[in-house]
């Protein structure tokens, strides 16, 4: 009786898991999202010394691909693990000089005729994302918040400074070859900002102002456009 009464409990437990699993849909092993992405943005810098001002809009320029791993049956939440590279300017009064064996840094004189004075980077980029968006394999309009950090490696950094009456463009040694910060894309359908907040310094303890380490930091903001 008790053996009975097991396999009808063992049958109704079937039935009822049975009935609340969810169909399989071939449409949802088919798609992913957002895999491919370009970017613009705004860029400046934060925690200056005291003095050192922007000087001029400072743009930056990415892209790259990112890998879309569902965690959910329907897609909508899954993590991103990409590669990708970005071209960032900053435009400062903090002028750069090329010594024989250092770099050294001043701020420039307002009565200066600058042109231009700006550290620029060329960096590969590892996004890795925590993503949310309420898409189906059939709606491309849909809402999405995907936080995550970024880490970058810097492969080339220059620090250039052009007046009326001199012009200098060097490698600069004092740049953190490895970048890292936090991000933030969030937006619906083809309108996205992205926000990314550095959590390292630009340069490195070798960079001083006035015997005072340079613990400037990059933020950007900016728009970012998906592709499937």
């Amino acid at each position: 009786m008790k053996i009975s009464f097991f396999f009808f409990l063992l049958c109704v437990s079937s039935t009822l898991f049975a009935q609340t699993e969810q169909p399989h849909n071939i449409e949802y092993d088919k798609y992913f999202e957002d895999q491919f992405y370009l970017g613009i943005s705004y860029n400046e810098l934060i925690n200056k010394p005291s003095g050192v001002n922007r000087r001029n809009i400072s743009v930056g320029f990415y892209g790259g691909f990112i890998k879309d791993i569902p965690l959910s049956y329907n897609r909508k939440f899954a993590i991103g693990l990409g590669i990708g590279y970005s071209f960032n300017v900053y435009n400062h009064n903090l002028q750069a000089i090329n010594n024989s064996n250092s770099v050294s840094y001043q701020i420039i004189p307002d009565d200066v005729s600058l042109k231009k004075n700006n550290v620029n980077l060329h960096t590969v980029e590892l996004p890795l994302e925590l993503r949310w968006r309420n898409s189906t394999p059939d709606e491309y309009k849909f809402l999405r918040v995907y936080p995550g950090v970024k880490f970058g490696y810097v492969f080339s950094g220059n620090s250039k400074y052009v007046s009326e009456e001199e012009r200098m463009v060097f490698k600069n040694t004092n740049i953190n070859k490895l970048q890292y910060g936090l991000t933030l894309s969030f937006g619906y359908n083809m309108l996205n900002m992205h926000v990314y907040y550095g959590l390292n310094k630009l340069f490195n303890d070798d960079a001083v102002l006035n015997n005072q380490s340079i613990d400037i930091k990059p933020i950007r903001v900016g728009f970012i456009f998906y592709i499937l």
